[in-house]
């Protein structure tokens, strides 16, 4: 195991892939009426910092935010573009659907084939070799 590195499902790790503002963007994405309170918990950040982050992505175009009575609503831009040169012409969309949905998942079942067929029940065998190699209990 490298060091400083955590498993997938610790949360001692120093650092995660997405920054405070992914996180809050996510979760607006699964919940547009979700309050700043149940965004800071989701996203693990004050409700300070999540009112901070809401107020620049609606600064930076990646939502808007409309008041119906005394509740709050969110509409994320998909359209938005990200902000490093690295993902330069790239949309938020896309990756947001991808983020959102995953959270509306109760339970990982069985991995899904082209347009969503169970895959093979048998998991498949990738021999490091290449085909046409022996592999562990075979021979030529």
């Amino acid at each position: 195991m490298i060091r400083g590195m955590s498993h997938p499902g610790e949360r001692d790790g120093s650092w995660t892939l997405l920054t405070g503002h992914g996180h809050v963007l996510v979760e607006i994405a699964r919940n547009p009426g979700a309050r700043i309170r149940d965004i800071s918990a989701a996203a693990g950040i004050t409700e300070r910092t999540a009112q901070a982050i809401v107020a620049d992505l609606e600064a930076a175009g990646y939502l808007t935010r409309t008041r119906t009575g005394r509740r709050t609503r969110y509409t994320v831009n998909p359209d938005s573009s990200f902000r490093h040169p690295a993902q330069e012409g790239l949309r938020v969309g896309p990756l947001l659907a991808v983020l959102a949905a995953s959270g509306d998942a109760a339970e990982p079942g069985p991995a899904a084939g082209p347009r969503g067929s169970p895959a093979a029940a048998a998991p498949a065998h990738h021999d490091r070799a290449g085909p046409g190699t022996p592999g562990p209990g075979r021979s030529r």
